[in-house]
């Protein structure tokens, strides 16, 4: 990784995930930023334009899957790449995700571990 360190936005509506991934994410050196309803993932992927998103689908006030078809749609977003979390591990799901053009779908429980290899990869990092 360079010297300035990769900004990344969780999008998790449940606080343990959240600061797990959060925790694990800044011990690798990572700026993280959270959000924990769909509205406030939105507003802060346009005003902080992380390096990625970690996204949950099922967050309150507008699912995952409304924010980023929002997210990539708009030109100002639509390079950010978006890694979905999710317990919905249906085949219909990870299609869904492809559609949208995201970076990424891991299902829960997902291991910390994971979460950072994925970023890793996803960042080429």
């Amino acid at each position: 990784m360079s010297d300035v360190a990769k900004r990344i936005l969780i999008v998790e509506d449940d606080e343990d995930s959240r600061e797990v991934y959060r925790e694990v994410l800044e011990d690798s050196g990572f700026d993280v930023d959270t959000a924990v309803t769909g509205t406030e993932a939105l507003r802060m992927a346009r005003e902080r334009h992380p390096d990625a998103i970690l996204m949950d689908i099922s967050v309150p006030e507008m699912d995952g899957w409304t924010v980023t078809s929002e997210l990539s749609g708009d030109p100002g977003t639509a390079d950010i790449p978006v890694i979905i979390v999710t317990a919905y591990a249906f085949q219909a799901d990870r299609v869904r995700a492809e559609g949208l053009g995201c970076a990424g779908f891991l299902t829960k429980p997902c291991e910390p571990s994971r979460v950072l290899a994925e970023i890793e990869r996803t960042l080429g990092a």
